[in-house]
């Protein structure tokens, strides 16, 4: 049996039919994803639910619910692969707004303020019954002792003393109740405010609403489909820390290199592929533009207006700008292991840092994390390492004797790995004393950096002025000559030969009439910088010590008032 022939715009129309008819009966599926990596940004994280589904013949609609409502739509991404030949056909999202939290956490910090609340009121009424009942006691007892009518005549010692007995405990009571109650709203009030705190921490992971995503896939036969859904969230954000733990006796440096990865998201990261990057995607694909810079007559009125203008869009700009470098090359790091093989009489090893591997691209760096990470969305700081590396260092020590008569000694560091150091915050350690905190600057593969660790009493500094002597100058004595002599000593009371930077200053003459004559140390050795500082370096043996004498003259008419003079 042949089919009839219909005209073109039958078979279109037909066409057009079987096509609505195949759209309608697209069959929603809820899809039970879980996430299962996240890329934190300095300002954002990107995360990737999974899923295996098994999708019929035609068209599926696999819903993802309950997201994040501050989910990017725009950000939205979906891919997958299985047996099921799927075609993605497009991505939706709606919010939907309901009656309830969904976020577990938040909502049982709210159940848990609502109760306590609950039990604050209970307090409340309470209180009002008792002083209801002490103003009942404080009428009995004025009408106690209230003069006797003729309806009402006075009470007899008997009575007397039963009721001031009766109205003396009933007080003694409702005071120890009143106490009672004040102790279990202040206990109450501190666990409002506690949980009230947690769920301020919380503050992205409200709200009555959640987003769901809807994906639909067109598959010619029945198969399996592995799905991953990509979105980019706020409420995220890393940043670097440091530990550098200073071996004096080794001359080299242990540094602990982490992220410090917090985040608010609404939704916990368990057991994830965690990878931080530098890039900086809230600074936009381009630089900015530069506006036309205009000279015109004096209007105080425009230039106030221009200048608001300008203002905001540097707030604009500068409130993007995260200070994290780009970085450029392809660099392998080295993973750190534990060897856990079992000995007859195995040897103990000091634990070290699990490594991440470092991902360069052409304008960002990444690190992945190696171990699978756990991030609540709490906001509180996870501290997850990225990498342990052994530096070699140059300690040496530096002094102004002038300004406080101490040794600091300052590690010179090379950083010899191929990775860089990005900018943050620092904690010393010198033999395992906790030293220092400081801040470590951006250095990359090759650059040196310099650690301070603080005051070393092994290194004897003192400062001691020797003379100041004035004499009059000139055929007429119309001038005079200051002269001073400073004795500067250094020792080295260590076992060990030790490097001394020792600074001290002559003064610069701001005026013609002041002239300054550097008699000690000569200049053609130590020359002054043209701010007046001189510089040693003294290198000097266990138990050496060193005599350093800083000799000057200052001329000026005697007329002359000269500022500065000690």
């Amino acid at each position: 049996m042949s089919l009839p022939e219909f005209p073109m715009k039958t078979r279109l129309a037909l066409l057009g039919a079987l096509l609505a008819a195949s759209l309608a009966s697209a069959t929603p599926t809820p899809v039970n994803s879980a996430i299962s990596a996240v890329t934190v940004y300095p300002d954002r994280a990107v995360v990737t639910r999974t899923a295996s589904v098994d999708l019929p013949g035609g068209i599926t609609e696999l819903v993802f619910a309950n997201l994040p409502q501050t989910l990017n739509e725009r950000s939205l991404q979906v891919s997958g692969r299985g047996t099921a030949q799927a075609l993605i056909l497009d991505v939706s999202s709606h919010q939907t707004y309901v009656d309830f939290t969904p976020n577990a956490r938040v909502k049982e910090l709210e159940d848990l303020l609502r109760g306590l609340q609950k039990q604050l009121r209970g307090l409340d009424d309470h209180t009002a019954l008792l002083q209801a009942q002490s103003a009942s006691l404080e009428r009995m007892e004025a009408a106690l002792f209230a003069p006797p009518t003729k309806d009402v005549p006075r009470p007899d010692l008997n009575q007397f003393t039963t009721a001031l007995t009766y109205l003396s405990e009933q007080k003694a009571k409702v005071v120890a109740d009143r106490t009672a109650l004040d102790e279990q709203r202040e206990d109450l009030q501190n666990k409002v405010t506690t949980a009230q705190n947690q769920l301020n921490e919380l503050h992205g992971a409200g709200g009555k609403a959640y987003k769901t995503v809807t994906v639909r896939v067109s598959a010619p036969q029945a198969g399996s489909l592995d799905v991953a859904l990509s979105y980019t969230v706020p409420g995220a954000s890393w940043a670097p820390s440091y530990d550098a733990r200073v071996l004096s006796s080794e001359r080299a440096v242990a540094l602990g290199y982490f992220g410090l990865v917090r985040q608010s998201t609404g939704e916990d990261w368990k057991d994830v592929a965690l990878t931080l990057s530098t890039a900086r995607p809230g600074l936009g694909g381009g630089a900015p533009a530069l506006s036309t810079w205009s000279l015109d007559l004096y209007n105080a009125i425009a230039l106030r207006s221009e200048a608001r203008e300008d203002n905001n869009r540097l707030r604009e700009f500068a409130a993007k700008a995260v200070n994290f470098p780009a970085v450029a090359g392809n660099v392998d790091m080295q993973r750190f292991t534990t060897n856990l093989a079992v000995q007859a009489a195995p040897p103990e090893h000091d634990a070290e840092l699990a490594g991440a591997t470092l991902e360069s691209g052409a304008t960002s760096a990444s690190f992945r994390i190696a171990t699978a990470a756990s991030i609540p969305s709490d906001n509180s700081p996870q501290k997850v390492p990225v990498a342990s590396v052994r530096l070699s260092t140059n300690p040496e020590y530096l002094t102004s004797p002038k300004l406080l008569p101490a040794a600091f000694l300052t590690a010179k560091v090379a950083n010899s790995s191929d990775f860089p150091l990005l900018a943050g915050p620092m904690n010393v350690f010198l033999d395992g004393t906790f030293v220092a905190t400081s801040g470590l600057r951006t250095v990359m593969s090759g650059e040196k950096f310099d650690l301070a660790l603080g005051a070393d009493e092994g290194i004897s500094v003192k400062h001691k002025r020797l003379n100041k002597f004035t004499e009059e100058i000139g055929l007429t004595n119309s001038g005079r000559r200051i002269t001073y002599e400073y004795l500067i000593t250094i020792q080295n009371n260590k076992k060990t030969a030790e490097r001394v930077i020792v600074a001290d200053q002559i003064p610069v003459s701001r005026n013609e009439k002041i002239v300054v004559n550097q008699l000690a140390p000569d200049a053609h050795e130590i020359a002054p910088t043209p701010e007046g500082a001189l510089k040693w370096t003294l290198d000097l043996k266990p138990g050496e010590k060193r005599e350093l004498t800083v000799k000057f003259a200052v001329e000026f008419p005697k007329d002359v008032n000269v500022a500065g003079l000690e």
